[in-house]
């Protein structure tokens, strides 16, 4: 665990390198595609193994060369970053040159497989060892190479992310692993968080009710041929509820990023009540789910299926608003509770103390015989 600490502590030096490889393996790829090789993951296939990524069904020809040109051009730009940063014009283009690649892999091409793979990652782990149910036999018919590629260039793009970001902050004269300059105020970060965790609750609210009242028999939105339709389909309502339950829980969680409890144990969790909550137990799972539904909900901007039926896209279009919102509730999350940097020990955030517990607070001994205190 050390071990891993100390790497990731180490993001601003690895992350330029690790995505000038992502960006040559993809490079050399697009040139293995280009001249006829096999495995292009954009292909057009059969719609049961069709992804929802924008570039999907694209013709080999007109996409591996860009895909080449890009991942190569994309290697020479990331290994410029790792180089020494000065201000000026040439940093100005790569700083340009990798949000756009962070924002394209990370927010673009990918579809709804990474907002499905956090909410089902407990079930694909016991999958992995019984097989999938129904007519899908194993996890690979669920996991073919259509969306792992996704998920692949979903993980290039969260390097392509750090890796500017480090960037742009030497550029910057701030400090690459924290970004310290100077920052609003614990109360404005509080008041910024508020705003958007009330809009994080509120965006998947027509989602979790059309779900819901499907599982319950109300054909809300749809035509009762369809809602028998689902009935008729074994799981199907079921993982529509579930989906929404989670996304009832998560508002619930949410919440977290702005109350007390938030920041420390209350006191019905036992063993931990008064204790300081660690910052990263709520910003990594927030982090992960707030850049993973973005993509899901604009994937259906470019998709046909559903725009017939608003209660199967309208809901879904909120998506993207819920994530921004989840992501600035969780930046200022991250703000307020960070302490000084390790790394050039600018700043100091202090967190809230800890309040002990009922039976962590001292007990007073009265001494034999005096009096009761008045009540």
């Amino acid at each position: 665990m050390s071990t891993l600490r100390l790497w990731w502590g180490h993001w601003p030096t690895w992350s330029g390198y690790a995505a000038a490889g992502l960006s040559l393996l993809y490079g050399g790829l697009g040139l293995y595609w280009t001249v006829g090789g096999g495995g292009f993951p954009f292909a057009p296939v059969d719609p049961a193994h069709a992804s929802g990524s924008i570039l999907e069904g694209s013709r080999t020809e007109v996409l591996a060369p860009i895909i080449a040109a890009l991942g190569l051009l994309g290697a020479v730009v990331a290994w410029l970053m790792t180089r020494r940063a000065r201000p000026g014009r040439r940093s100005v283009a790569l700083v340009v040159f990798g949000w756009a690649m962070a924002v394209g892999l990370t927010l673009l091409v990918p579809d709804y497989t990474l907002i499905v793979l956090v909410a089902f990652a407990p079930l694909l782990l016991v999958f992995a060892f019984t097989g999938v149910p129904g007519d899908q036999g194993a996890l690979g018919d669920i996991l073919y190479w259509h969306r792992t590629n996704l998920i692949i260039v979903f993980v290039g793009g969260l390097l392509w992310a750090a890796a500017t970001l480090a960037y742009r902050r030497r550029i910057r004269g701030a400090c690459a692993h924290c970004g310290r300059r100077h920052g609003p105020s614990r109360q404005t970060l509080l008041r910024w968080g508020r705003w958007a965790v009330a809009v994080a609750c509120l965006a998947p609210l027509p989602y979790e009710v059309t779900r819901i009242a499907w599982y319950l028999g109300f054909p809300l939105g749809i035509s009762r041929d369809f809602l028998r339709m689902m009935q008729d389909t074994p799981g199907m309502l079921e993982v529509g509820l579930g989906c929404a339950v989670a996304s009832a829980l998560g508002g619930v969680l949410t919440q977290g990023l702005v109350a007390r409890w938030g920041e420390v144990y209350p006191r019905w969790i036992r063993f931990k009540a008064g204790k300081r909550v660690p910052p990263a137990l709520a910003i990594i799972p927030a982090s992960i789910v707030a850049v993973a539904i973005i993509p899901a909900g604009l994937m259906l901007l470019w998709t046909d299926e559903a725009r017939g039926t608003w209660a199967l896209y309208v809901p879904s279009l909120f998506w993207p608003v819920w994530g921004v919102a989840l992501g600035a509730a969780t930046i200022a999350y991250h703000l307020r509770r960070r302490g000084a940097c390790r790394h050039c020990a600018r700043g100091h955030q202090p967190a809230p103390e800890a309040q002990p517990s009922v039976d962590e607070r001292p007990v007073r001994h009265e001494p034999s015989g005096a009096p009761a205190p008045p009540a």
